[in-house]
């Protein structure tokens, strides 16, 4: 037996429109800090008059047209006569400063302090909250001097603060120095990655060349069917197709979402297709029949945890008495984050006896979910308040009754306690009429994304030509 997720610090967020505006009249540095982009006059100290920052957008395609991006900032080239001779990069380190940084590429004080303060003045960034790891890139051009052979020029900066962003520092003709923020243009890309699961189904869906972001969506989409850490099983096979973008060189920049998810194996054999319907405009997946993967209430309320009592009569571990346990215990770290179930309204977030800190909330149809042993409650979660299915109620902890950290949770139908882990759940919803023909229609436009029909596939790096031959014919033939 497997298990699925092995959580990162960083966690999957969905990537945030970029504004592409920027100032026209700035001279561009190379986002990805391998060369100046700089223009003739102002390599030499003079202001161009037609210098321009050109915007341009994302070629419409099949996928473009379902997920629009904004205008980016298009590539420049670097100028055949550019004056510039030499580009210095270095890292700021644990304790440093940025004047620190500068004093190592080798920039006098008073240009560094001047070109820094272009940064601080535009609030573009705060020194007091730079973090190691920033990369600064300075441009320079020597002038030696009798006192100091080393001495260099400063004509501009880059520093890559954001993978899709730098800020940019250049010289203007009266020596001043003003800085802004480019942003890469993004190139969006269709990735189609398969696998089998031989340890986890993190583990393979990366060697495969999925990404953190990929895993934790996929998790979601299959929560309401699948136990991730009792039921996936080593053979298991999985499909993803999902949406990266890369700047005009190709070099990855971030994730988008999946667009189609397939997992055959022990647990299910189903896949399913991200769809928008007409009507209420809510994102969700959708099998080939157009029933959603959405469940009144998921499996499991808590990602990467173990199961570590069931539900039934047990002896109990403080009390010593046998007794019914009336619910199911997760075993995971204190501040793990505690979902709702389902859609729901807070009856109940406050101490309760032995269930220590304790959210209990009441669903449609005479259901009732309960969460207790928490270390603290969710954001804004009290009596009365509405929740969405997947907002955070709580965090692991041990108040209560408890003998070590976990989530102690509890199905309740018609005022009666019954087993999460066996209760057949009632269905989400299934697409009908014209809505379901346009989910065809979108169905059949990733098919080809997935190689079933003429559209290009692009592969993971990782893969080698056999291995793609091999998986092409595999989906063909499904």
């Amino acid at each position: 037996m497997v298990g699925v997720f092995d959580p990162k610090s960083e966690q999957f967020k969905p990537g945030k429109t970029i504004k592409g505006s920027v100032l026209a009249g700035v001279a561009l540095l190379s986002l990805g800090g391998i060369g100046a982009f700089l223009l003739p006059g102002l390599l030499n100290g003079q202001q161009s008059d037609k210098s321009t920052v050109a915007l341009t957008e994302t070629a419409p395609d099949k996928l473009n047209a379902r997920y629009p991006e904004t205008a980016q900032l298009a590539a420049y080239h670097p100028m055949p006569n550019s004056a510039l001779s030499e580009t210095r990069t270095a890292t700021l380190k644990s304790g440093d400063t940025l004047t620190d940084v500068m004093d190592r590429l080798g920039v006098g004080r008073g240009e560094a302090n001047s070109a820094l303060y272009a940064l601080y003045d535009t609030d573009l960034i705060d020194p007091r909250k730079v973090r190691p790891g920033l990369e600064i890139s300075a441009y320079v051009s020597p002038t030696p001097t009798d006192e100091d052979a080393e001495a260099v020029r400063l004509v501009g900066l880059t520093l890559k603060h954001e993978r899709e962003a730098s800020l940019v520092v250049v010289r203007n003709s009266d020596e001043s120095f003003s800085a802004h923020e480019l942003h890469t243009r993004l190139i969006p890309q269709t990735r189609r990655v398969t696998g089998t699961v031989e340890t986890s189904l993190y583990d393979a869906a990366l060697q495969a060349g999925a990404h953190d972001a990929q895993v934790y969506e996929f998790a979601q989409i299959y929560a309401y069917d699948v136990d991730f850490q009792r039921e996936m099983r080593i053979g298991d096979r999985f499909e993803i197709v999902f949406e990266e973008y890369t700047d005009e060189k190709g070099r990855y920049v971030r994730s988008g979402d999946i667009l189609f998810a397939k997992l055959s194996g022990h647990a299910t054999d189903r896949g399913f297709y991200r769809f928008t319907p007409s009507d209420d405009l809510v994102t969700d997946f959708f099998d080939e029949n157009g029933e959603s993967a959405t469940k009144f209430l998921m499996k499991t309320p808590i990602n990467g945890a173990r199961l570590s009592s069931n539900f039934g009569y047990r002896k109990h571990p403080i009390s010593g008495y046998s007794k019914l346990h009336k619910g199911t215990d997760f075993a995971a770290p204190t501040g793990t984050p505690i979902f709702a179930a389902g859609n729901g309204v807070v009856e109940r977030s406050s101490r309760y006896g032995g269930y220590g800190n304790y959210v209990r909330l009441r669903h449609p149809n005479g259901y009732q979910t309960a969460y207790a042993h928490m270390s603290k409650y969710g954001p804004g979660i009290k009596s009365g308040v509405r929740v969405k299915q997947g907002d955070i109620v709580g965090y692991v902890g041990s108040t209560g009754a408890s003998t070590g950290p976990h989530l102690h949770y509890e199905v309740i139908k018609d005022g009666q306690h019954v087993n999460a882990m066996t209760l057949k759940l009632p269905t989400g919803r299934k697409l009908e009429g014209d809505i379901l023909q346009n989910f065809l229609m979108t169905k059949a436009e990733i098919d080809e994304l997935r190689g079933l029909g003429e559209t290009h596939v692009l592969y993971a790096a990782a893969t080698s030509n056999d291995d793609r031959a091999e998986d092409k014919a595999d989906v063909t033939t499904e």
